[in-house]
């Protein structure tokens, strides 16, 4: 079998398993199996196909098949510009969440100290550090899973960010600058309605915004108030439908300066406001 028809041959099976980018895919998937580039298959695709690769390659498509997220499969999503260690004990980066993380970057200089509620596998904290050398930046999870992907994350970049096990602020006892969350926010009777991809393989903890959706921006907007420096910023990932709800909350309980972003397709993506005690 040679290259081109292993490729043609990945690309047919998970067609019929109806993965929706089936091509795409099929092609990630052949790159992270062998490492070759788009230009070096033009130029070896008929060539013979090693047979332990081949194997590798095909038990990869399977499991892409069975609708297991393909960075699961290969560990590893970018999400900055920066490659972060992904498995089934995180969300996995999504490109929308960029807007949340350039949003916080334009308040920040550099000396600032922040705080990552919710961090997961720390891909926003690690990246705002990255970004932005000088901050004190923790993350906060409850869970302890995510919290070993995060801490590989931040070794695996050099990242400068200290993480802690707390049920939302439990256990933090400073003030910051900026707090900064992507907390889970879909409704619980509406996961059941969520890709498979993401239903059976992301972290339930992850998901579950309770019955509205809209319970952690509750819990977070009401003590983020004892957490927050004199003029300090709260700023949230939101669902599409739910920037209105968040901004009034936030508002009510003080908030100044109170906005909603809007993502590349024109959806609102991010709420801010500083508070000023």
């Amino acid at each position: 079998m040679t290259i081109q028809e292993l490729y043609k041959e990945g690309i047919f099976r998970l067609k019929q398993a109806r993965i929706a980018e089936a091509e795409l895919d099929a092609w990630y998937l052949l790159e992270y199996v062998t490492g070759i580039s788009r230009t070096m298959y033009y130029l070896k695709q008929a060539e013979p196909a090693e047979e332990q690769a081949a194997e590798r390659y095909f038990d990869c498509i399977s499991r892409r098949a069975q609708r297991i997220p393909l960075q699961h499969i290969t560990g590893e999503q970018e999400f900055m510009g920066l490659p972060f260690i992904v498995n089934e004990h995180v969300l996995i980066p999504r490109q929308d969440t960029e807007i949340l993380v350039e949003e916080a970057l334009s308040h920040l200089s550099g000396n600032e100290q922040v705080l990552d509620m919710c961090t997961g596998s720390g891909c926003i904290l690690i990246s705002l550090e990255h970004y932005r050398k000088g901050i004190r930046a923790v993350g906060a999870d409850i869970s302890d899973e995510a919290l070993q992907v995060a801490k590989r994350n931040a070794e695996s970049l050099n990242a400068d960010v200290t993480f802690l096990k707390s049920d939302l602020f439990e256990q933090v006892a400073e003030r910051y600058d900026l707090i900064v969350s992507n907390p889970p926010y879909i409704r619980t009777k509406t996961i059941e309605e969520l890709e498979e991809e993401v239903r059976l393989h992301d972290p339930m903890i992850a998901l579950d915004g309770k019955e509205d959706g809209l319970y952690f921006y509750r819990k977070i907007t009401e003590k983020s108030r004892e957490h927050l420096k004199q003029g300090g910023w709260l700023l949230f990932e939101i669902g599409y439908d739910q920037g209105e709800d968040v901004a009034k909350m936030m508002e009510k309980a003080g908030f100044t300066e109170v906005t909603v972003k809007k993502d590349l397709a024109g959806l609102d993506r991010v709420v801010s406001g500083m508070y000023n005690r």
